[in-house]
């Protein structure tokens, strides 16, 4: 068997995403970043130099005046991908697409487009959507429910992928000598009736080199991590500690054991973002030093309130006791993130000023130190399965130069991470299998969705 390797993706939020809002202040980022193509395919370019597997572009399409300057003025991501696509030839290329605001069909035939267009390097990381003020802007007048917003990814789920499997992998026999272009015995028509959904298909666009667009998925709810279990590639997430990154490793894989999956065909990526300094002191300097400047204590108190439905906290007395009414507002929005920060104050019987200075605190990396410290840190954790590979946040670019130049090649030489890359496809470099085209009349035995908890 081939030895496991890391897996590595980058994620960018150009001029400063949560708890980053002054990262834009940085000269070495241009003003307009996150708008910004060239830069984009600079810094992606040098992922792709580094043999990263993938670029992650996050996405919502709900802001107020107190989002993260990258919020607030951001490329779409479909749009995005392609230009990269044609920009990069082996480092996959993931986007942030909604359940909750996208017509299935519309959102598989995109999806599909990019996947051929970056010749099988397409990702699809599925949300529901968490900002609850995202329904005004879609005529709606309340956000979905919890249940509801699952419910809806699970029948999504599995109309896309039965959408994916259209055309089986030799539909198109392209003969000129007979004539025949279509063997219309291998498309298959859709015929989707559901709880939310009617698609009738089939699509008009055929399979990739890695059959569809690999699934990644990030909710760290009940239903959430069912869902993840359930049917995705690759799962985003978060861990401040290798115990809890080994927690959530061992549940999800886990949950996909019991409905029949192969868990070793579940990428586990937890988002981090790492400082490298010449010694284990200096990279903890530079790391103060970055959390101090790139977010003031006024910018994270306006932040916090996007779990809780972007509730305003500003009008609440900062040495009170922490206010647990506001959980209420985050009933449509993040409520596992909301319910995790109000257990946490009433428990520790914070304040609201101390609950706010506990998350921002929170945000420390467990990867700070000198190259060999967080070269040694990263092989610790995922040796010990805490991880697959990590979502690494670009940050502050003399940062990622350092990690790139300096980390690396310690995790190359230890033979945790490749030199060149194993595949074209992502799925391949990832590990993943391909899958093969299903058609619609037994797409339910291939993908067993059970999001309850």
């Amino acid at each position: 068997m081939a030895q496991r390797q890391l897996k590595l993706g980058l994620v960018t939020t150009g001029v400063g995403g949560p708890g980053d809002s002054n990262r834009w202040l940085d000269p070495d980022i241009p003003l307009d970043a996150s708008v910004n193509i060239d830069w984009y395919i600079d810094v992606v370019r040098q992922a792709e130099a580094a043999k990263f597997d993938l670029v992650f572009i996050v996405d919502s399409q709900f802001i107020t005046a107190d989002s993260p300057p990258h919020y607030l003025n951001r490329l779409e991501p479909l749009t995005l991908l392609s230009a990269l696509a044609v920009a990069t030839t082996h480092i996959g290329l993931v986007g942030t697409l909604t359940t909750s605001y996208n017509a299935p069909f519309n959102l598989a035939r995109r999806l599909a487009s990019l996947d051929l267009i970056s010749k099988g390097r397409a990702g699809w990381n599925v949300v529901t959507s968490g900002d609850a003020g995202t329904a005004g802007n879609y005529g709606l007048d309340e956000h979905f429910d919890y249940e509801t917003r699952y419910g809806r990814a699970t029948e999504y789920l599995d109309v896309v992928r039965g959408l994916w499997s259209s055309y089986e992998e030799d539909a198109f026999v392209r003969d000129r000598a007979t004539g025949q272009f279509l063997d219309p015995t291998k498309l298959h028509a859709l015929n989707h009736k559901g709880q939310y959904f009617s698609v009738k298909g089939p699509l008009n666009i055929q399979r990739s080199p890695q059959g569809e667009p690999v699934i990644f998925q990030a909710g760290d709810s009940e239903q959430g991590r069912n869902l993840g279990a359930a049917v995705a590639d690759a799962i985003f997430t978060h861990a401040r500690s290798i115990e809890e990154g080994q927690a959530f490793y061992r549940d999800i894989k886990e949950r996909a054991s019991r409905l029949g999956r192969n868990p070793d065909q579940i990428v586990i990526l937890p988002g981090f973002t790492l400082y490298v300094g010449d010694s284990d002191a200096e990279a903890r300097e530079l790391e103060q030093h970055y959390r101090r400047i790139d977010q003031s204590f006024e910018q994270s108190l306006a932040e916090f309130g996007r779990a809780f439905g972007w509730h305003d906290f500003r009008h609440y007395d900062l040495d009170a006791p922490f206010p647990v009414q506001a959980l209420d507002f985050a009933k449509n929005s993040f409520f596992t993130q909301a319910k995790r920060i109000t257990d946490l104050a009433i428990s520790s019987n914070f304040t609201l000023r101390q609950t706010v200075e506990f998350v921002r605190s929170s945000r420390t990396s467990p990867f700070t130190g000198s190259a060999e410290t967080v070269a040694n840190e990263i092989i610790r954790w995922f040796e010990g399965r805490a991880l697959d590979g990590l979502n690494v946040h670009l940050g502050h670019p003399s940062q990622f130069t350092r990690f790139t130049n300096e980390v690396l090649p310690i995790l190359q030489e230890r033979g945790v991470f490749r030199r060149e890359y194993e595949d074209n496809t992502l799925r391949g470099n990832l590990g993943l299998e391909k899958p093969r085209a299903v058609p619609r009349s037994i797409a339910a035995e291939r993908w067993p969705v059970t999001v309850s908890a």
